[in-house]
C-alpha cells in the first residue's frame, strides 16, 4: 500500500478518535485471572495471515480450552477505519494489531492498556530480542508488544562492486567510503552506484544516531536543526548532481519495483528484510554494514514490524496478555508465521522459525549485530507519518531541481511545525 493512502488512514483515525474520552477507564474485568473469557482478535492483513493466524489461534485455544478468540482482519487501510470507529464508539477489539507510527497516537488517549500490570504474571517478555526490548513502551508504560522486528541495512550486489574493482562493505567504512564506491562503480560499469539516500528520512536517522542525536526527541520533537538538515540534503544533491545514484525520473518510473529488484543500481540503504523481495529478481544481492564516522557505531536499533496491544475497554485484560504473550514467546507460532509479520521477536520463536535463503541470512545479519544495536527510539509522535510523506515529498522535488536546499529546507520545517505544532 503506498504511504499516501497508509497516512490519510492516520488523519481519519485522528478525527475519530477525538471521540475517546481521554479519562475513560478500563472495562473494569479481572486483572489477575486469565479465563474463562472470550476475547475478540483483530488484525490486518491478506488471506494469506489470515490462515497462518487462524492456525496459531487454534494452538492457542488448544492450549487454554477456557479462553476463545474471535478473529477478525481486513487490508491495511480498511482496518484503522475500523479501528478508528470502534475505539472512537469504545467498542475495540480486546486485541488488537499496532503499527509502531500509531501506537502513541492510540496511547495518549488512554485507548490502550498497560500490559506492565501483567508482566510476569499472563505475559512474558524475558525472550524478546534485546533490540526490541522497551518497543511499545511509552511513559513508563507498556501499550504494545512486537511480534517481529527488522534493521536499516546496506543490500548491495557483490557482482557490481567487484565488476568496478570496488572493495565490499566492511565494517567501519566511512560515508565518505560509501560516497567514492558509488562513484568509482557508476563510471566504471554504467550502473547507478545506489539509491539516492536523501529521499529517505531513516537514512537521516542513521546519521543522526550514529551522531548521538535521535529523529524525534522524547517529547515529540524534531531531534535536528535547519543547518544539519541542509547537510544531509546538500550531500544526497551532490550525488544526484554527479550522476552516480539512479536518477529520481527513473526511481519513480519503476515503481512500484525497487532498482535492486532490477539490477539497476549497485546497492541501497533499506529495511534489512526488504532483501527477501529484492532477491526475488536479484538473487546474488548480500547484506553489509551501514557506513559510519563514528567508530563503533552504526546508529542500527531493531524496529518494530508490527506489535500487539490490548485495548483499555477489555473486560478480560489477563486473558489478553495470554494471548499476547503466546503470539510472540510459543515457538510453534514462530514455526507457523516464519517471517510473515516480520522476523520473529523472540530467540525460541526464531529457532523455530526455520527461515531459508534471503530472510535465513537477514537473521544472520541481525545475529551478528545484536550486541551493537542501539536502544529502539521512542514511538513516533502524533504526525509523524504525515510529515515522512511530507519529507518524501519535498526531497522528490529537490531531486528535480524545482527547489533549492535552502528552499527544501524551509519547506520541511514549515510543514514539521504545523504538522507537530497541531
Amino acid at each position: 500500500m503506498g504511504a499516501l493512502k497508509r497516512f490519510r488512514v492516520l488523519a481519519t483515525s485522528l478525527v475519530a478518535l477525538l471521540a475517546v474520552a481521554c479519562g475513560s477507564g478500563g472495562g473494569g474485568g479481572d486483572e489477575t485471572q486469565a479465563g474463562p473469557a472470550t476475547l475478540r482478535f483483530s488484525w490486518w492483513g491478506n488471506a494469506e495471515r489470515a490462515e497462518l493466524m487462524q492456525k496459531a489461534i487454534d494452538l492457542f485455544q488448544s492450549k487454554n480450552p477456557d479462553i476463545k478468540v474471535t478473529p477478525s482482519f481486513q487490508e491495511f487501510e480498511a482496518y484503522w477505519q475500523k479501528m478508528a470507529t470502534e475505539t472512537a464508539g469504545g467498542n475495540a477489539p480486546d486485541v488488537l494489531q499496532m503499527d509502531f507510527a500509531y501506537i502513541r497516537e492510540y496511547a495518549d488517549r488512554n485507548a490502550l492498556y498497560d500490559l506492565k500490570k501483567q508482566e510476569g504474571k499472563n505475559l512474558e517478555l524475558g525472550d524478546l530480542l534485546t533490540g526490541l526490548k522497551g518497543a511499545g513502551e511509552i511513559d513508563g508504560k507498556l501499550y504494545g508488544v512486537p511480534t517481529g522486528g527488522n534493521t536499516w541495512g546496506y543490500i548491495y550486489s557483490p557482482a557490481l562492486f567487484a565488476q568496478a574493482g570496488v572493495e565490499e562493505p566492511k565494517e567501519g567504512w566511512t560515508w565518505d567510503d560509501y560516497r567514492a564506491a558509488v562513484k568509482a562503480i557508476a563510471e566504471k560499469t554504467g550502473v547507478s552506484g545506489g539509491g539516492n539516500y536523501v529521499g529517505s528520512y531513516y537514512n537521516l536517522e542513521l546519521q543522526l544516531r550514529q551522531e548521538g542525536k535521535l529523529l524525534y526527541t522524547e517529547d515529540g520533537e524534531l531531534g535536528f536543526d535547519k543547518a544539519r538538515l541542509k547537510e544531509f540534503m546538500q550531500e544526497g544533491k551532490d550525488l544526484a548532481d554527479a550522476k552516480t545514484v539512479l536518477p529520481i525520473e527513473k526511481g519513480v518510473q519503476i515503481k512500484p519495483a525497487h532498482a535492486l529488484e532490477q539490477n539497476l543500481v549497485a546497492g541501497d540503504l533499506g529495511w534489512d528484510n526488504f532483501m527477501a523481495r529484492y532477491a526475488k529478481g536479484n538473487p546474488g544481492l548480500k547484506l553489509g554494514p551501514v557506513p559510519t564516522d563514528e567508530s563503533g557505531t552504526s546508529g542500527q536499533y531493531l524496529k518494530p514490524s508490527m506489535l500487539l496491544s490490548v485495548s483499555q475497554k477489555s473486560e478480560h485484560p489477563a486473558a489478553a496478555a495470554k494471548l499476547v504473550s503466546f503470539m510472540v514467546n510459543d515457538p510453534e507460532v514462530g514455526k507457523i508465521f516464519g517471517a510473515n509479520r516480520g522476523l520473529p521477536p523472540t530467540n525460541a520463536q526464531r529457532a523455530a522459525a526455520q527461515l531459508e535463503g534471503p530472510l535465513a541470512a537477514v537473521a544472520a545479519y541481525e545475529d551478528e549485530l545484536k550486541d551493537e544495536f542501539g536502544k529502539t527510539p521512542p514511538a513516533p509522535p502524533k504526525g509523524a507519518g504525515t510529515l515522512e510523506q511530507a519529507f518524501i515529498r519535498i526531497t522528490e522535488e529537490l531531486q528535480y531541481g524545482r527547489i533549492s536546499v535552502d528552499e527544501a529546507v524551509e519547506q520541511f520545517f514549515t510543514e514539521a511545525e504545523e504538522t507537530l505544532g497541531s
